[in-house]
C-alpha cells in the first residue's frame, strides 16, 4: 500500500525552486503518495506545532519548539553567510530602543522574529504580521521598524527604506556559524524507511534543480511575490547552496548555537537533531 506524506511547504523563491522536481514529479517520487500544500512560512511554523503534517519546511525558531516531535532531514535547508533577515526603519537614523516604537515581525515563530529577540530584547512594541505586509507599512509611516525576508532584502532600497542592521552578519560576527533559517522537519512518528525515503526525494529534486536552473521558473513565478526573474535567482543564489544540499557538521553546529542561544532567552526546546538514517 502507498504510504501518503502530508508535505507543507513554503512559497518562497528557494523553497520552489528546490522542490520544482518533487511538485512535478520530474523526481521519483519512491513509493510515496505527497499530498502537497504550499503556504506561507508563519502558517506552515503553527501547523508545524500543532502536528498537521508529516513532512514540513519550518522555520528553525518553531523546529526548536517541536524538537520532542521532529528531524531535521539533511536536504533541503535555508543556511548560510549572508542570507540573515534585514531589520529596517521607515526613518533614516532611527533606532529601535522605547516602547513607543512598533516593529513588525513575519510571524512569532520564525527565525527573523527569535533573532529580533535576541538582539534587540525589551526594545520595542513588536507586531507580528505576513511578511509581504512589512513594507508597505514602512513606507506608509504606520510602523518604525520591521524585520525584512524573503524577495523584500533585494527589493528595500527601492522602497525608501534604511537599513538598521542585517542580523545575519550580527549572527555570524558572534558566532561564527552560518545562520540557520529554515529546514525540512520529519516527524518523528514516521519509521525510519519512510524518513529516508522522503530524504531521498527531496536530495533528487534538489539536485535536478540545480543541474538546470531555468526548468524550475515556471513553478517559482506561479508562487512568488516578485515577479522579476533575476530577483528570484538572486534569492535561489542566496538561499540554494551546498549545506541546503546537506546540513553536515557545519549545519549540526549552527543548530546547536541556536538552541543555545534560544534557551537562553526562555524558549523552550531541546538540541534538534539531523536524521542519519
Amino acid at each position: 500500500m502507498t504510504q501518503r506524506i502530508r508535505l507543507g511547504i513554503s512559497t518562497c523563491p528557494n523553497d520552489t525552486f528546490a522542490f520544482h522536481g518533487l511538485l512535478t514529479r520530474a523526481v521519483d517520487w519512491r513509493g510515496l503518495d505527497f499530498q502537497i500544500e504550499l503556504l506561507d512560512v508563519e502558517t506552515l511554523n503553527e501547523r508545524l506545532l500543532a502536528g498537521d503534517f508529516d513532512v514540513c519546511k519550518a522555520s528553525f525558531h518553531a523546529a526548536l519548539l517541536a524538537a520532542d516531535r521532529v528531524v531535521v532531514l539533511p536536504s533541503g535547508s535555508a543556511l548560510g553567510f549572508g542570507v540573515g533577515p534585514l531589520l529596517l526603519a521607515a526613518e533614516p537614523g532611527a533606532h529601535p530602543t522605547y516602547a513607543g516604537q512598533l516593529t513588525l515581525c513575519p510571524g512569532r515563530h520564525t527565525t527573523a522574529a527569535l533573532l529580533f529577540d535576541l538582539f534587540y530584547p525589551r526594545s520595542t512594541r513588536v507586531e507580528q504580521v505576513v511578511f509581504s505586509e512589512i513594507m508597505p507599512r514602512l513606507e506608509s509611516r504606520t510602523a518604525d521598524f520591521g524585520v525584512c525576508i524573503h524577495e523584500g532584502r533585494f527589493t528595500w532600497q527601492s522602497h525608501g527604506l534604511t537599513l538598521v542592521e542585517d542580523l545575519g552578519t550580527r549572527w555570524e560576527t558572534e558566532t561564527g556559524c552560518p545562520l540557520p533559517l529554515g529546514g525540512i522537519l520529519a516527524s518523528r512518528r514516521l519509521p525510519a524507511a519512510t524518513i529516508a525515503a522522503v530524504q531521498r526525494v527531496i536530495h533528487d529534486s534538489l539536485a535536478l534543480a540545480r543541474r538546470d536552473r531555468d526548468a524550475p521558473l515556471p513553478t517559482m513565478r506561479a508562487h512568488a511575490q516578485e515577479f522579476d526573474d533575476s530577483v528570484l535567482m538572486q534569492h535561489v543564489d542566496l538561499y540554494v547552496n551546498d549545506w541546503t544540499l546537506d546540513l553536515g557538521p557545519t549545519g549540526a553546529r549552527a543548530l546547536d548555537e541556536l538552541s543555545i542561544r534560544a534557551s537562553a532567552i526562555g524558549i523552550a526546546g531541546s538540541r534538534l537533531p539531523v536524521f542519519a538514517g
